[in-house]
């Protein structure tokens, strides 16, 4: 890995927001820098096996722990990014009728209330993780998917449009 390049927090300026208070925002911004940390820490021990090109099999469980812990806080710092950009305290609801992302919606799913009502669902089914709607950028379709904590379920490729936190701590 050679040097290792510290990921910074972002600030997001999300007060005020309709249905979430500010205090479990605030939560929230504590636990997102808490992913960050721990990326920034995992990224710097895994420098450390590597950094003369090789990992002996005696360290290959520590390291192989390391990498695989790697993707919850990795996921769990950006998936968190794309949910506070997707917040804001001056919506407006849902898009207007020609923007990009309902007239996608409707090609995908015959009508955006189908789409909104896929969506929402995923979002209540029980379990910890996220309700995300992609788009495949081969052929441009809306997709919802449950993700099971950061990482299981992600679709390989695909760009996250729109993300909701379904983790308890979302919404206490």
């Amino acid at each position: 890995m050679g040097n290792v390049l510290p990921y910074t927090k972002k600030q997001f300026d999300l007060s005020g927001l309709h249905g979430i208070s500010d205090k479990t925002m605030e939560t929230h911004f504590k636990l997102y820098e808490g992913y960050v940390d721990a990326t920034n820490t995992l990224l710097e021990r895994i420098a450390e096996f590597i950094k003369d090109a090789r990992v002996d099999q005696e360290e290959m469980p520590a390291y192989s722990e390391l990498n695989r812990r790697l993707g919850f806080e990795y996921n769990g710092m950006v998936l968190h990014e794309y949910y506070f950009g997707n917040l804001t305290s001056n919506g407006r609801g849902d898009p207007d009728p020609n923007s990009p992302f309902r007239q996608a919606a409707i090609k995908s799913y015959g009508s955006y209330d189908i789409w909104k009502a896929d969506f929402a669902g995923i979002g209540k089914m029980r379990g910890v993780g996220w309700a995300i709607c992609f788009q495949d950028p081969t052929n441009g379709r809306l997709s919802n998917h449950w993700i099971t904590l950061h990482e299981t379920g992600s679709v390989a490729g695909f760009t996250p449009l729109l993300v909701m936190d379904v983790w308890e701590h979302a919404f206490l």
